[in-house]
């Protein structure tokens, strides 16, 4: 397939600065792939389209404060931002400006924290060795990043957490989670709706534009991920009882199709780099909750893959007529 079947037009002005609040209080538009009908309701009424005896699987994944400002030793300014721990102490990082900072060079921060750049990578991004092997020490100089189309200073960084988050590791949240209230999430368990968790720590790889026209020449970057032996037998259960599979997310798609396609184990991890376009058999998932995404992005191409690609085009176009807010801390899509 051709990238340019995955663009659509987009205002700026659609893109959401800040997020619902009460986070339940986002739109929610429901897109039926068998009769290809679409609803517009609000995030809290998924209540009524989840049915007892379905598994909701989250991505309790937790976003680390990635992002450090320093200052060479000669003064001038740099950015460390964190992608991947390589080891206690040692962090594989993108840093700025990239082109000044040469294996042996050191970054200094507030309160004695320092750092040397080891090791320059093939893909540009440096290995760096902080003088602490203690991550909380690390993460207390930084901060959360937030996604780059979001230009609101007074937004909350907690509120780039999803409330099951747990995990450190990402480096960008599983936003599909970030509707969820730990009332909702009660309110689903009452009615009979069963939950499990997954690991995938998302990195920049998720989002790295596709530069290739024929996107089947792109290649994901990997990610780590971890599914544990509870959410497996969950999972085996659910189908057994014929009741549906429900992701929260892209990465958890792509968590669940990756374990699919292993030998059979009671828990799996390791690293992704699966790359779901269309055409793709799905093998667990059956139903997908998820945000409206950026045009020719990976995450536009793997929901064209579940829902079809005319279906999606529809539903993006009606999306932007209904004035729907996109990307992380935007509106969401429950694909039935």
């Amino acid at each position: 397939m051709r990238l340019k079947e995955f663009d659509y037009y987009l205002p700026k002005g659609l893109i959401a600065q800040k997020p619902a609040e009460p986070r339940d209080s986002s739109r929610l538009m429901v897109i039926n792939r068998k009769t290809e009908e679409i609803e517009h309701r609000i995030f809290r009424d998924i209540v009524e389209y989840i049915d007892e005896g379905d598994l909701l699987v989250l991505n309790t994944t937790k976003v680390i404060p990635a992002r450090l400002f320093g200052r060479k030793t000669t003064g001038a300014k740099v950015e460390v931002f964190l992608l991947e721990k390589v080891s206690n102490g040692v962090w594989k990082c993108l840093v700025k400006p990239g082109a000044k900072l040469k294996p042996g060079a050191e970054v200094v921060f507030k309160k004695g924290l320092k750092a040397k750049i080891v090791e320059r990578c093939p893909d540009g991004t440096r290995i760096v060795d902080f003088n602490t092997n203690n991550d909380v020490e690390i993460f207390s100089y930084g901060e959360v990043p937030l996604p780059p189309y979001i230009k609101n200073p007074e937004v909350d960084p907690t509120r780039y957490q999803t409330v099951f988050a747990k995990e450190e590791g990402a480096v960008a949240a599983p936003t599909a989670g970030l509707h969820f209230t730990k009332e909702l999430i009660e309110k689903l368990k009452e009615k009979g709706v069963n939950f499990a968790e997954v690991v995938l720590h998302i990195g920049l790889g998720t989002f790295r534009p596709v530069k290739v026209e024929n996107i089947e020449e792109h290649k994901m970057e990997e990610e780590f991920y971890m599914v544990p032996e509870e959410t497996v037998r969950l999972i085996e259960n659910t189908r057994k009882n014929g009741k549906r599979v429900i992701a929260v997310g892209t990465t958890v798609v792509r968590t669940l199709e990756t374990i699919a396609r292993l030998p059979k184990s009671e828990k799996y991890s390791g690293k992704t780099d699966l790359f779901i376009y269309p055409p793709f058999e799905f093998k667990v998932v059956d139903a997908l909750i998820t945000n409206l995404h950026l045009p020719k992005s990976t995450l536009l191409m793997l929901v064209s893959a579940f829902a079809g690609l005319d279906l999606i085009k529809k539903a993006y176009k009606i999306a932007v007529e209904e004035k729907y807010r996109f990307f992380s801390f935007g509106d969401a899509c429950f694909i039935i």
